[in-house]
C-alpha cells in the first residue's frame, strides 16, 4: 500500500499539492468545505515562478492558453499621468514568459481537472487534526475519521489546523486595507493588458483577460470590516473622475458581481511550516498583501518543492525538513517584500510623501523597474519524478 495524504483545503493552493503529491506516488484526498464549487473570484496573475511550478506540476501548457499575457502597461497617476511602464517583453526576454492574466474560476478549474473527480470531497470540514502515531495523522471528519500518513493544511488565512499546532501565535492581522473587484459582465476596448493607477490611500488596477473581459480592483484604507450599502456606487463616487478606462470598468460591471474582502495578512512569522507529519501550504502559512501579486505564486511553489522533497528524500521526515528549510525563508521574505511595496504604494495618503514617490518612479529607468519585477520571478523548481 502506497503513501497517504490529506489535503485540507480545495484553493490553488491545495490543489496543486494534491497533483503534485499524487505525480510523486501518493494516494492523495482532498477536503474542501464549500457546498458547491461555486468558482467564486475575480481574477489573477500569474509570474514566471507560478508558471515554471504549473509546468512541473504538468498544467501550464494548458493554464497558458486559457490566459493573456501583460505585454502593455503600468502605474498611472489618477488623471492618467504615466509613472512607469510594464516592459512584458523585456520580461519575456529575461524570463520566457510574461505575466499572465487569467480568471480564479479558470485555474481552479484546470487544476481540478488534473486530479480524479473522486479525489476531491466536496463539503466536507476537516474538523480537527490529531498526530496520534509517529507516522499517522487522524483528520476527524465529523460523519468519518481519515487515516493519512501526511496531512497538508491548505486551509487559508483563516487556517484553524495552523491555530491548533501554534495556539500561542496571532494569527492574521488587518493590513489597513480593503479590496473590492469585480470581472466586467463584457468585452471592454483597453489599450492595455494590465495597469495600476495610485490616488492618495487608493488604487486602482486591471487585468485583460483572452476573452476581452477584464478584472478590476479597487483598494481603499480602511478599517477591517468597512462595507458599503452599495459598492459600485460607492467606486462609481470614488473614482468617477479618474482616468479612462476606469470608468468604463466600472460601467461594465454589474452590482451583484463586485467582491469585497478586507485585506489582511499573517505578519507575525510562524517558527515552522512543520508540525509533525502535519505541513502548512499557502495562505495557512504565509498569507501576504498582494502588492506583488506572489500570493498564489508562492503556494504554487509550496506545493512543488513539498511533492518533490516527498519524491526524492528518504524519510518523510527529511522531506519535511527540507521543504520546510526551503519555502520558509523565500516566502516570508516575499511576503515582506509586499507589505513594504503596499506602504509604499497605495497606502500612501500624505500629498508630500505621494508626489515625492511619484516623481522617484517618473525618474527611475525601465531597466531597474524590470529588475526589481524579476528578483521575485527568477525561482526555478526542482524537478518532480
Amino acid at each position: 500500500m502506497g503513501s497517504t495524504a490529506v489535503v485540507v483545503g480545495g484553493g490553488i493552493g491545495g490543489l496543486a499539492a494534491a497533483i503534485g503529491l499524487r505525480r510523486s506516488g501518493w494516494d492523495v484526498t482532498v477536503l474542501e468545505r464549500a457546498p458547491v464549487l461555486g468558482d467564486a473570484g475575480a481574477g489573477i496573475s500569474l509570474a514566471a515562478n507560478g508558471l515554471r511550478a504549473l509546468d512541473e506540476l504538468g498544467v501550464g501548457a494548458a493554464v497558458r492558453a486559457a490566459s493573456r499575457g501583460q505585454y502593455r502597461g503600468g502605474t498611472r497617476t489618477p488623471r492618467g499621468g504615466r509613472l512607469a511602464r510594464m516592459d512584458g517583453a523585456a520580461l519575456e526576454r529575461a524570463v520566457g514568459t510574461p505575466i499572465m492574466g487569467i480568471p480564479r474560476a479558470a485555474l481552479h478549474r484546470l487544476l481540478r481537472d488534473s486530479l480524479p473527480a473522486d479525489s476531491l470531497l466536496i463539503g466536507s470540514e476537516a474538523a480537527g487534526v490529531v498526530q496520534t502515531h509517529p507516522a499517522t495523522v487522524h483528520v476527524d471528519r465529523g460523519e468519518a475519521v481519515l487515516e493519512a500518513d501526511l496531512v497538508v493544511a491548505a486551509d487559508g488565512i483563516g487556517s484553524t489546523i495552523r491555530g491548533s499546532l501554534f495556539p500561542d501565535h496571532p494569527g492574521p492581522v488587518h493590513s489597513g486595507s480593503t479590496v473590492l473587484r469585480a470581472i466586467t459582465e463584457h468585452p471592454v476596448e483597453l489599450p492595455t493588458d494590465f495597469e495600476l493607477t495610485w490616488g492618495q490611500g487608493m488604487e486602482f488596477g486591471h487585468i485583460a483577460f483572452r476573452d476581452g473581459r477584464a478584472e478590476w480592483h479597487a483598494v481603499l484604507s480602511a478599517p477591517a470590516g468597512t462595507r458599503y450599502a452599495d459598492p459600485l456606487a460607492e467606486l462609481r463616487r470614488r473614482f468617477g473622475t479618474w482616468h479612462d478606462p476606469i470608468p468604463a470598468l466600472l460601467a461594465a460591471t454589474r452590482a451583484e458581481d463586485v467582491l469585497h474582502h478586507d485585506v489582511d495578512e499573517l505578519r507575525t512569522p510562524l517558527p515552522s511550516y512543520t508540525v509533525g507529519r502535519v505541513v502548512l501550504l499557502g495562505d495557512a502559512a504565509h498569507a501576504m498583501t498582494p502588492n506583488l501579486g506572489q500570493g498564489a505564486c508562492q503556494a504554487l511553489e509550496d506545493a512543488v518543492v513539498l511533492a518533490a522533497s516527498l519524491g526524492t528524500e528518504p524519510s518523510t521526515e527529511a522531506a519535511l525538513a527540507r521543504y520546510d528549510a526551503e519555502r520558509r525563508p523565500r516566502a516570508q521574505a516575499v511576503a515582506g517584500a509586499a507589505r513594504q511595496a503596499g506602504r509604499m504604494g497605495q497606502q500612501l495618503s500624505h500629498p508630500l510623501a505621494v508626489a515625492l514617490r511619484n516623481t522617484a518612479m517618473r525618474l527611475t529607468p525601465s531597466r531597474i523597474t524590470t529588475r526589481m519585477i524579476l528578483r521575485h520571478h527568477t525561482w526555478v523548481p526542482p524537478r518532480l519524478t
